[in-house]
């Protein structure tokens, strides 16, 4: 039987994120095996990824999984989302500021106009979306894992135009 794992619960977004980082679970198992001190067999991890009968992942093993993503996928963007996933759960909003592109825009104000721009078209997009999505008077999981994508896009470009804001 095929599991159906979840963009918007935070452990679903780390059992993806491992599984989709070079070497996976058994990978990851040898490296907190390293780190620890204190063996852990892949398929144990496995069931705390997946929160199987009770077993769950500890904050602190998460910490060292998104370490292990970090270096072995040579700084996935994709290694913190379980964070976001799990701040929006408990009310919160963190988002990942990626650095500017490098040789990016001949100044600030230009930076700043095009995000806004940007902004805009994602807001376009958003409204499209959410039509879609409640058109049925239901929203689904896929169409959650949708939306709450685009969000997050959205806010990170609110908080990049909000850095070239202060930069003019």
């Amino acid at each position: 039987m095929t599991c159906r794992y979840s963009n918007t619960d935070w452990q679903d977004v780390l059992y993806n994120s491992v599984r989709r980082t070079p070497g996976g679970v058994v990978d990851a198992a040898r490296y907190l095996t390293e780190r620890r001190g204190r063996g852990i067999h892949p398929e144990s991890l496995r069931a705390k990824l997946r929160g199987v009968n009770g077993d769950e992942i500890t904050v602190a093993m998460a910490d060292l999984l998104t370490e292990w993503m970090e270096e072995k996928a040579g700084g996935a963007e994709y290694a913190r989302d379980w964070i976001q996933a799990h701040a929006v759960q408990q009310g919160l909003a963190v988002d990942a500021i990626p650095p500017a592109p490098p040789g990016g825009w001949k100044d600030e104000v230009t930076a700043l106009q095009a995000k806004v721009m940007l902004i805009a078209a994602m807001a376009g997009q958003i409204a499209g979306t959410t039509a879609e999505t409640v058109a049925d008077n239901q929203v689904d999981l896929e169409e959650k894992d949708r939306l709450a994508l685009l969000f997050r896009d959205t806010r990170t470009l609110l908080h990049r135009a909000e850095r070239n804001l202060y930069r003019t």
